[in-house]
């Protein structure tokens, strides 16, 4: 099963054998989205980490409880406990309820995360549905002394939990004495902070101001509860209050894991996970990828080739292969000339999956394909090396195009061997689907879709409602797609 897989812990800093609480099970909590924008490609690339994780478990025989929870309230605008919910703040910009701004992106990033093929979790908790396990985890962390509440709110003190624990900022390399002084000394006069003993203490409930939206009722009145105590009442509740593996980008190690460490030790004696895994960030030609830079861009800009940085748009299988070409725990330059790279080399390897089942045996071996597999293990199993396991496929596909030519055999024990290994390492392990078939079922469905919204607009127009008539042609145009209107009848063409 697991006996050779190594991870490396960002806990300790260090590769470490892979050994489950309770085998075969094992449980997996990743830090899932806050629903108040679209998903981008740095989340992607995360969740495609966890989900190559999930898929390799599942591989070795695991039966994983895979639980990624949606953030649909309590992420304020900044980690200091200051401005406005995210989400709230949203659906007040577009005069909306919340749930609405929740629902809209939550459907969103489920649509992407399948796109890319991800395949869902096993648990997907929301935080506004765990109401009140929060509260709960609250009233035992007062109760063991390291909460106190002031004026509705409630407050991790950070110092006394590190007098007691002395391990607060382990993960993420902080120091307390450093983090006061950068807050500005014991009192801040900024909204809140006044409140605390410390500059360093967060908030695990927060008083809802007059005009916050989203608010429950609480032992210590309406408000709701802090972004960081989420994980950590939801990842007890479905995995238990020690479990295998709890994953996340790398912009998360401080505040928010740092938190859920010090919360879940308050709460339970303990700090939860066995082992912290972080995925790196992205970055566009050099630079880190970011609104400020005027780099980032959405995967369905990627697909589409929409954005001014893009040459031309990238199958969702393509940035997949892309992707793993990278460890994950190295950063990953986007670049037109690595995409183009990524897309010729799954071509290849599409190609060779396409011919494999035609590969006649002969009489012997060229290549030694029983250590070939081991290596495909030895690279995965190191950290989920899948840059390595790629190359072996690599090596794999070059001895493949020799056998069809003749200048190679192989004999028909290895030969079923590999036909039946590669393909399911390549579709079920890496999870890069098959994209013609995909692509037949889009060629389908584009032409009736059109039709149903030339219709739709069709409609608008006899009713003379112009401007909805104006907006749907509008905003085809925007996605690449130009109505033509004639006396036959309206048509269309892509741009």
């Amino acid at each position: 099963m697991t006996q050779d897989l190594f991870l490396y812990n960002s806990l300790t800093g260090n590769k470490t054998k892979f050994e489950p609480i309770s085998p075969p099970f094992v449980g997996l909590y990743v830090c899932g989205p806050t629903v108040y924008s679209d998903v981008h490609l740095g989340n992607c690339r995360t969740f495609l980490t966890f989900d190559l994780l999930f898929r390799y478990l599942t591989h070795l025989g695991c039966k994983v409880r895979y639980v990624r929870n949606i953030t649909d309230a309590g992420h304020l605008e900044n980690d200091a406990d200051e401005g406005e919910d995210k989400i709230a703040k949203k659906a007040r910009l577009e005069k909306l309820e919340p749930m609405e701004i929740v629902q809209r992106y939550t459907v969103g990033f489920r649509h992407v995360t399948g796109l890319f093929n991800m395949i869902p979790p096993s648990i997907e908790p929301t935080a506004t549905g765990h109401i009140v396990e929060q509260i709960e985890m609250v009233k035992e962390i007062i109760a063991k002394g390291f909460a106190y509440e002031v004026n509705g709110s409630v407050y991790f003190d950070v110092v006394k939990y590190q007098d007691t624990f002395k391990n607060y900022g382990d993960l993420s390399g902080r120091k307390i004495d450093e983090l006061i002084a950068g807050a500005g000394g014991e009192k801040r006069t900024l909204e809140g902070q006044d409140e605390k003993r410390n500059p360093v203490d967060f908030a695990i409930w927060k008083k809802a101001s007059p005009y916050h939206i989203m608010r429950w009722v609480s032992p210590w009145g309406e408000g709701f509860p802090g972004w960081h105590l989420e994980c950590s009442a939801m990842s007890t509740k479905y995995l238990g209050e020690e479990f295998d593996i709890h994953g996340g980008g790398m912009d998360l190690k401080f505040p928010h894991h740092e938190a859920e460490i010090a919360q879940n030790n308050a709460c339970c004696g303990h700090g939860g996970p066995r082992l912290w895994m972080h995925s790196n960030m992205l970055t566009v030609n050099g630079k880190r990828m970011g609104k400020s830079e005027g780099n980032a861009f959405l995967p369905e800009e990627l697909f589409a080739g929409s954005h001014p940085l893009l040459e031309k748009g990238y199958s969702p299988m393509s940035v997949r292969f892309f992707m793993l070409q990278a460890h994950y725990r190295s950063t990953l330059d986007f670049s037109n000339e690595a995409l183009g790279a990524a897309e010729k080399g799954f071509r290849r390897l599409t190609d060779a999956l396409d011919f494999l089942p035609a590969l006649h045996p002969g009489t012997a071996s060229d290549f030694d394909w029983t250590n070939w597999k081991k290596e495909v293990y030895a690279a995965m199993n190191d950290d989920l090396n899948s840059p390595m396991a790629i190359a072996q496929l690599f090596e794999a596909v070059k001895r493949l195009n020799s056998i069809r030519e003749g200048k190679e055999q192989i004999s028909a024990e290895h030969l079923s061997d590999i036909q039946a290994f590669i393909p399911h390492f390549v579709r079920d392990v890496l999870g890069l689907a098959d994209e013609s078939k995909a692509g037949a079922q889009e060629d389908n469905l584009a032409p009736k879709l059109m039709d149903l919204i030339i219709n739709l607009r069709n409609e608008a127009r006899f009713r003379k409602d112009f401007q909805t008539s104006d907006i749907i042609r509008d905003a085809l145009k925007e996605a690449g797609v130009q109505l033509k209107d004639g006396k036959e009848g309206t048509g269309w063409e892509k741009l």
